[in-house]
Order: C-alpha cells, then structure tokens, then sequence
C-alpha cells in the first residue's frame, strides 16, 4: 500500500542509529525476554507523533492494520497512536465502535508494554465508561496473556481519571498475584493514580490489602503518599 510505505519511510528518515541500539535492551527484546525478536529501527516517541499528525486522517484502518502488523516496534506503536488520534477526533459513535473492535480484534500485535498503555486507556477504557461495557474489560482480565491482563487493569485509568475506582480495584485485585513484574508494576501505578485522585481510597484499599501484594506493586501505590505513610505500609504497621 503505498501510504504505509510512505509512512514507513517519514518514520525511518528520523530513525538514530544510537536509540536502534538502545530500544532492544530498553524493551527487553533479547532471547528469553518478554519482547524476544522485536526489530527497532530507532524513532523516538516525540518524532513518531510527527509522522502520527501528519498522516492519521489520511489512513484507513485497512492500511493501518498493515503497519500494526509489522514486526518493526515504531511502526506498530505509530499506528496505534494514530487509531487513538482517529477515536479521539471520531464524532461518529459508529466510527468509534468499530475503531474498538478493530483495536480489540489486532490486540495479538499490541504486545509490549508502550503499545498498551499509550493506547489501551483512551480507547478501551473511554469506550467501556461512556457506553456502560466495563464487561469487556472484565474479560480481558481473564485471559491468559499477560498483555491483556495488563490492558484491562491499565484502560482503568480512563475510569479513575472520571473519579470511578470500583472497577480498577476489582481489576487489581484480579490479577493481584500475578507472576509477571510488568502485572505489578501495573497494577501499582494504576493503584497510585487513584490515591492522587483520592488519597482515602487508597489507604482503604491498601489496609486491607498490602500484606498481600507484590512489593513492587505496594511501591508503585505509595510512592505519592507522605513519608511516614509509606514506611508504615513498607514496615507492616497497619
């Protein structure tokens, strides 16, 4: 499709050769890694959005579902961004809809850790608040893989940004004994924005519940709390 090559070849005119070195480490691509076998070509986030403006309204989700495919991270993230620029923009609930149904039907090329959390929450997460169809998000969680597990508890912040927390603690404590460090790291950040937001529900879920997290996850939860606070949770005080 000539568009995407056109989009392909913006996104390797800012590609530097010292973050193509760096990306494969940075997101852990290496054999036996999380993201074994995943190509850079080295486009900060910055230059991607660049390309992402100039090209979101010409693209159809037929092309973009060519770029999300790629094996090249860049061009995967860079579709993404523009689906959620389109959903964004979309003033047509029937457009929208089938941006959510085209993001959950490719999910399987939406598999590290930037993929999901620059596009799960203000597409998943703003479609299942506004239309009521937090089940989506439920069944998500219930999924084997760990990179839907991690969009649903993550698509919460749409939630949480709302000031609706019962579903991102439902959510966390779901998955709360995950195996995998990217599920704590999720969970506790999604956990710490909603004390941001309001700092009694966390202590309440935290009270009731830090005994029995990760440590990494009760981290991520208290880093914004007051001192004192944090080394209470972090000694057992409670």
């Amino acid at each position: 499709m000539i568009l995407v090559e056109e989009i392909q070849n913006a996104l390797k005119e800012l590609a530097l050769p010292e973050k193509k070195d760096f990306y494969p480490r940075f997101f852990k691509a290496g054999k036996g890694e999380y993201a074994e076998g995943d190509k850079f070509i080295g486009v900060t986030v910055p230059d991607q959005r660049k390309v992402v403006k100039a090209y979101f309204q010409k693209i159809s989700l037929e092309e973009l579902r060519e770029l999300l495919s790629s094996r090249i991270h860049e061009y995967r993230h860079s579709a993404l961004l523009m689906l959620v620029s389109k959903y964004e923009k979309s003033k047509d609930p029937d457009e929208k809809l089938e941006i959510v149904k085209f993001y959950l039907k490719n999910r399987k090329h939406i598999n590290n850790w930037d993929l999901v959390d620059n596009s799960c929450y203000k597409i998943l997460g703003r479609h299942c608040l506004e239309n009521q169809e937090d089940e989506l998000l439920r069944a998500l969680a219930n999924e084997d893989r760990l990179w839907s597990k991690r969009m649903a508890v993550v698509s919460t912040m749409f939630h949480v940004k709302k000031g609706k927390f019962e579903l991102v603690k439902e959510l966390v404590l779901k998955n709360l004994s995950h195996e995998h460090d990217l599920m704590h790291k999720a969970n506790g950040w999604l956990l710490r924005v909603m004390g941001q937001k309001n700092e009694d529900e966390l202590l309440a879920f935290l009270k009731d519940n830090y005994h029995k997290m990760p440590r990494t996850s009760l981290r991520y939860a208290i880093e914004k709390l007051d001192e004192d606070l944090r080394q209470k949770f972090l000694k057992g005080k409670f």
